[in-house]
């Protein structure tokens, strides 16, 4: 599982011109499954994430997780994270599960990032989304178990 994560002033998730997630302060997690991807892998992201000290705090220092800073999260799917550009100028996506195995465990990600106190919105798996992010720095982040 991959997770490209970026602090946030504010972002977005638009589907055929309605918002349909929105928040300020806080993460994107554009999230990627592979094959192998398991209950392991979700409850190992979701609890790096809800913990990952990438906020500053009064010093300047990047001391706090979403948490202490009463944050949110948008979590969108994205098998694009899983491209492979090896060979070629076409990206092949054989690495990335299926929507049948991929979703539930996006979902079940959500799940266990809402469980560890962090509010939690989403895209909608398999649509075409303008996903608006406010990068806060910039911080990105890439994570993978």
């Amino acid at each position: 599982m991959r997770a490209l994560v970026q602090r946030v002033s504010k972002a977005s998730v638009t589907i055929d011109g309605k918002v349909i997630s929105q928040i300020e302060k806080g993460l994107v997690v554009l999230l990627g499954v592979g094959h192998d991807d398991g209950e392991e892998q979700s409850a190992f992201l979701a609890d790096k994430i809800a913990n990952l000290r990438i906020f500053e705090d009064e010093q300047g220092k990047t001391n706090l997780s979403i948490l202490d800073v009463k944050g949110e999260a948008i979590v969108v799917s994205q098998f694009t994270l899983y491209a492979n550009t090896q060979k070629g100028r076409r990206p092949s996506f054989i690495e990335a599960a299926l929507p049948d195995a991929a979703e539930p465990l996006v979902d079940r990600f959500v799940e266990l990032l809402r469980g560890h106190g962090v509010p939690t919105q989403t895209g909608k798996f398999g649509a075409h989304m303008e996903v608006e992010i406010h990068n806060d720095g910039p911080v990105t982040i890439w994570l993978e178990k």
